[in-house]
């Protein structure tokens, strides 16, 4: 595989492990610098959705469980109309109907408030639910709390045994919260070889090794357009992109891009500060793959 016009932008790409995986085959597998684990920001969000994806197999939650029942010990004094309409699968589409971000990185560094579920409630329900795509941490850090509280642990000792062990992956880090609640919006350290066995489950519809670990019939859901956010559209908490693509997406580059036309997965970790990364490796990449 020719990528030689990315290396030629390496200098404002700043790709640090690359993998193209395509119907059992490695195309490429090229490393800038040593594959370690490597935060992967908001591509965290999408392993939340699929926590919830296993939690609602399990019976332990429901999307269309509204809000004020699954926090009322954390509920505002007065209640607004478009909160009381808010459920769960609004967590997951960035349509929660807020006024503004809430929980991105720069305010979770000075946040007062150690409730961050009290106060993500608290904040200002502007819009009806699932109407208005507005891009916040708040939505699936409160989906993440949600499944920690039905399922009586971390996200991350949740997913060891359902989804890390079963694909190889040893347990991990997770950025946490001041109550000890895994951070479900950001902060899960993986490596790009342990992104590229992720991707691969996706791509196979949530099965490995004859085991369902994920439910098929979530992954749809979750892949599909949810809401529309002026591009390609959002799913629950995956992107979806270009030549049919969706991805998990995180700052800087780290990405798990998932092309079920070409059966094929793209992995990216980087330090790139270029807004149009993903279209460049995309474009790059995806015309050299077999349909």
């Amino acid at each position: 595989m020719n990528i030689e016009k990315l290396e030629n932008q390496q200098d404002q790409l700043r790709l640090l492990n690359l993998r193209v995986w395509q119907r059992g085959k490695m195309l490429l597998s090229k490393d800038w610098e040593e594959d370690i684990r490597r935060n992967i920001y908001s591509a965290s969000k999408s392993f939340t959705s699929l926590a919830v994806g296993i939690a609602e197999r399990e019976g332990l939650l429901s999307l269309d469980e509204k809000l004020c029942d699954a926090f009322p010990k954390e509920l505002p004094e007065k209640v607004g109309e478009y909160l009381e309409q808010a459920t769960v699968k609004d967590l997951l589409t960035m349509g929660l109907g807020q006024d503004a971000p809430y929980l991105m990185g720069g305010q979770r560094v000075a946040m007062e408030e150690p409730d961050w579920v009290r106060y993500c409630l608290a904040r200002p329900f502007v819009h009806r639910p699932g109407e208005v795509f507005l891009y916040s941490n708040a939505g699936p850090y409160l989906a993440g709390v949600l499944v920690q509280r039905r399922c009586g642990c971390t996200l991350t000792d949740y997913l060891l045994p359902r989804l890390f062990e079963p694909l190889g992956i040893r347990p991990t880090v997770w950025e946490i919260d001041p109550a000890g609640y895994t951070f479900g919006a950001g902060g899960l350290f993986l490596s790009a070889g342990e992104m590229l066995k992720v991707g691969q489950l996706l791509l196979q519809n949530g099965c490995w090794e004859d085991r369902q670990l994920v439910p098929a019939d979530y992954l749809i859901r979750a892949s599909g357009k949810q809401i529309d956010n002026g591009k390609y559209g959002y799913g629950y908490l995956f992107w979806k992109g270009a030549y049919d693509s969706w991805r998990a997406d995180g700052k800087y580059g780290q990405m798990i891009v998932i092309l079920p036309r070409q059966q094929a997965v793209i992995v990216t970790t980087a330090e790139s500060r270029d807004p149009r990364m993903e279209e460049k490796c995309l474009d790059v990449i995806v015309p050299q793959l077999n349909v």
